[in-house]
């Protein structure tokens, strides 16, 4: 069996370890008893389904760093609880009005609009709840400052809902590339790089190691974007687990419309080399591996 396999092999079995971790932390930390329905809102859009891309990345940093894997744990629901909210509220007829997310029917159309809206609003909150424990050693004050912040940035304004904004202002324009990847670095490259931070928070970190993770998540985070594109004009919703050429019908710009679809291709390969390029400069050796094949993933999706 080639190395290469033996690579592969044991990051499915880390990941599937990973998974079920982080399941559990979500199924014990959304809670069912909120009121007037609420609990089973944000359930349902949280649980059962998704990549769970943050989370792994979070802990894939955090292994790299020889950190704290309670801390990183927490981290990465918080995460995940963010990007579910982003979607929840993405999502609804005021945004991107859409009526199927992750194999089925979105939180509005299920629960209705005002507890859509509210179940975002709560699982956004809930996430700097599971960042800051009120006893837990494994994630002292400094720490939680810490993530709290990063969080913070990369989901506001200069970061995921900035992004929105943008998205939506675009509508029906044509934008120059500089402009395309400055949104998307926002709207979705930015959680994904907070989330190679994180998980680096948790432990020691050298400058050059940080400016390297650093850049590694906003390759892959921009790479994420653009595979989303060319999936969204390749795939059929059934693969996708959503609507299939949404962006094309709402003549919303993309890599692929812009680029076209060869040169987008082209593109997230080359942000794939980008962000190995990183790891080899963050000196982290071996212990950077987990983080080599999630970028590889990223670009090599089918859905």
């Amino acid at each position: 069996m080639s190395a290469a396999l033996l690579q592969a092999d044991g990051f499915d079995a880390w990941a599937r370890r990973q998974l079920a971790d982080v399941e559990t932390a979500l199924e014990t930390w959304v809670p069912l008893s909120a009121p007037a329905g609420l609990g089973e809102a944000m359930r349902y859009g949280v649980l059962d389904g998704g990549k769970r891309l943050r989370p792994l990345l979070v802990l894939a940093a955090c292994e790299a760093v020889a950190g704290e894997r309670a801390a990183a744990l927490r981290a990465g629901v918080a995460v995940e609880l963010i990007h579910a909210y982003s979607l929840v509220h993405d999502d609804m007829p005021c945004m991107d009005n859409d009526v199927l997310r992750r194999g089925k029917p979105t939180v509005h159309v299920k629960y209705g609009e005002a507890q859509a809206m509210l179940a975002g609003d709560a699982m956004q909150a809930l996430a700097f709840e599971v960042l800051t424990p009120d006893s837990e050693p494994a994630v002292p004050p400094a720490l939680q400052a810490r993530l709290c912040s990063l969080l913070a940035r990369s989901a506001g304004h200069a970061g995921m809902a900035g992004g929105q904004a943008i998205d939506l202002a675009s509508i029906g324009r044509a934008l120059d590339e500089d402009t395309l990847r400055d949104m998307h670095r926002r709207k979705t490259g930015a959680l994904l790089q907070a989330s190679v931070q994180m998980g680096a928070a948790c432990g020691a970190c050298t400058p050059q190691a940080w400016a390297a993770l650093n850049d590694y998540g906003a390759a892959i985070g921009l790479a994420f974007q653009v595979v989303d594109d060319i999936l969204d004009v390749t795939q059929a919703s059934e693969t996708l687990g959503k609507t299939a050429g949404k962006d094309q019908d709402h003549n919303k710009p993309t890599y692929v419309s812009l680029l076209g679809l060869p040169a987008a291709r082209q593109h997230a390969e080359a942000l794939r080399l980008q962000a190995h390029a990183a790891l080899a400069r963050s000196e982290l050796g071996a212990a950077a591996g987990l983080l080599a094949v999630l970028a590889d993933k990223v670009v090599e999706r089918e859905h």
